[in-house]
């Protein structure tokens, strides 16, 4: 169950990273309120994750969702680029993020 927390926590972390764009330096009220509600539950979920996970493992795991999801959203959604090396590091975080959930068990 820690992980399925964990899972939705992180793609939390890439929706407000999202949001924080839309929210322009929180110039815009109702994206920067959006942004900053998805952002406490994204945090209050890692929190329930680390009462069973390892930090190192919870943490490290919520950042690499938020970062591949963050890549993955700003190719689709915010015309940004995504090359030939971007997409090989992104596969070796997914690769990292895998490594650790199976080394948990």
């Amino acid at each position: 169950m820690a992980w399925i927390v964990l899972v939705i926590a992180g793609v939390l972390e890439f929706i407000w990273a999202a949001g924080l764009k839309q929210s322009e330096g929180f110039t815009k009220l109702w994206p920067s309120v959006f942004t900053l509600a998805v952002m406490g539950v994204s945090f209050y979920l890692l929190s329930l994750s680390m009462r069973v996970l390892p930090i190192g493992v919870s943490y490290t795991v919520w950042t690499g969702i938020g970062a591949v999801g963050s890549v993955i959203v700003g190719y689709f959604f915010f015309n940004e680029s995504l090359g030939l090396v971007k997409a090989i590091c992104l596969l070796f975080i997914i690769g990292g993020i895998l490594g650790l959930k199976f080394s948990e068990g």
